[in-house]
């Protein structure tokens, strides 16, 4: 087991016991909701495969939170399906594209958002032209997941998911340094595909990874 591995276990065992207690002193909690929105160029490579997982992974949630993921494009080609290699990239990973439909981002679409993860700088600045208000929400995918390392290694006051988006907002010069874009794979060859893929699935891991226990009741 890695030293992140076993910080975010820490990490999701202290939120649990928070969550015991906040419970025991309520008596019941109502049911909370969550929408993340995916986003890249055209809504039928990276986007969709991030969307998939990313709800794959939020599963064992969905009983005590209402958790939407949905995903859409800054050129969205709308009504489209998943671009074939990147559909079989995803199934490779455990997700499933049927039933994909792809769409353009515009400012209710990411005003409805309480998480914006861009695929790349660009398409966070091109979503934020449609909303701007979604500023302090919205980061690129391997940003965000960087900040969600930064945290578990500050062992950061972090109980609700909430916090930890403030906490990504507040520090998020110190990612200012990585590598923030996903590569885009649209007309390439299968095995870049499956790359970027992989360095979606990575990603996602680390993010849903926090996101399940400060989710969870």
């Amino acid at each position: 087991m890695t030293d992140l591995d076993l910080g975010l276990d820490a990490l999701a065992r202290r939120t649990l016991r928070l969550s015991t207690v906040d419970l025991m002193e309520s008596g019941s909690k109502d049911e909370r909701s969550f929408a993340i929105l995916t986003a890249c160029v055209g809504n039928i490579c990276r986007s969709p495969l991030a969307e998939r997982l990313l709800d794959q992974r939020l599963r064992p949630v969905r009983n005590d939170t209402s958790v939407v993921v949905s995903s859409a494009g800054v050129r969205g080609l709308t009504g489209q399906p998943m671009e074939p290699h990147a559909a079989a990239e995803l199934m490779r990973l455990g997700g499933d594209p049927d039933g994909f439909v792809a769409r353009r981002v515009d400012a209710q679409i990411a005003g409805d958002a309480d998480l914006i993860l861009a695929m790349t700088r660009e398409v966070r600045a091109d979503v934020l032209k449609e909303q701007p208000r979604a500023m302090k929400r919205a980061f690129t995918l391997l940003e965000f997941a960087y900040l969600c390392r930064y945290a578990v290694e500050q062992d950061a006051p972090i109980y609700t998911v909430e916090d930890l988006l403030a906490y990504a907002a507040r520090h998020r010069s110190q990612a200012a340094g990585i590598e923030q874009d996903v590569p885009d794979p649209i007309g390439r060859s299968p095995e870049v595909h499956r790359e970027v893929a992989d360095l979606i699935a990575v990603n996602v891991n680390v993010v849903s990874a926090l996101l399940v226990p400060l989710l969870r009741d």
